[in-house]
């Protein structure tokens, strides 16, 4: 008798874990204005227009790296679109860090497969050896879907700049600053379509990532995609 009682707890706690984040998310868009703002990180300075402040915002650098089909994606790519984003290299080793992250970020391109707004972008940290060619195998075993989820490469010098100026994966993640020496950060990225950072995730983390999705679609009804 314990034993069914315990196992009906815990059913009904996966219920309220997998339930909880789409009720919240629906009770938001149809239940009066929309109030969960989603942070915007990095403001550079604000202006006073007709008495009310507008603060301008750090926004992603220019950029041209190649996908795993040998197609060039620059940051015009991301224009107008909702895009997640993270570091990895195929030869990593540790089956928690780059596997786990690709699997997660699967999961996310599996919720928002139909939706082409939403956009995933996976920079290699390791470009002498992945090639577009190593890339593409690698994107065909995680069910990377063509324009959805692009596997990037480039000059690493640029990957490195981009991870530290643009996306600032740095930033309160480390108590020390990360070294140009860092191999990736396992963390997913969420900027917003006017290429604002909005979230930090970890994507090690399938409850992260859990909220991760729900903020993806909070930012889609926010920005009217």
């Amino acid at each position: 008798m314990e034993q069914n009682t315990s196992k009906s707890k815990k059913i009904v706690w996966l219920f309220l874990i997998l339930i909880l984040p789409i009720f919240f998310f629906f009770f938001l868009s149809y239940f009066g204005k929309n109030r969960y703002n989603l942070t915007i990180y990095y403001p550079i300075d604000s202006t006073k227009v007709e008495n009310r402040w507008q603060v301008r915002y750090h926004t992603l650098p220019d950029f041209t790296f190649v996908n795993q089909y040998g197609d060039k994606i620059t940051r015009a790519s991301m224009k107008g679109k909702v895009c997640v984003t993270d570091f990895f290299f195929t030869k990593c080793g540790n089956p928690t860090l780059c596997p786990r992250l690709s699997k997660e970020m699967a999961r996310v391109q599996e919720m928002f497969a139909k939706n082409t707004n939403v956009l995933l972008l996976s920079h290699t940290v390791d470009p002498e050896n992945d090639t577009p060619k190593v890339l593409q195998q690698y994107a065909k075993s995680y069910g990377a879907i063509r324009n959805k989820w692009h596997f990037l490469t480039g000059a690493k010098q640029d990957i490195y700049d981009l991870a530290y100026q643009g996306y600032k994966i740095n930033a309160g993640q480390e108590k020390d600053a990360v070294t140009p020496e860092f191999l990736h950060a396992t963390k997913f990225i969420l900027l917003d379509a006017e290429g604002r950072v909005r979230g930090y995730y970890d994507g090690i983390d399938s409850k992260d990532v859990d909220r991760l999705i729900t903020e993806i679609n909070i930012l889609l009804y926010e920005m009217k995609l």
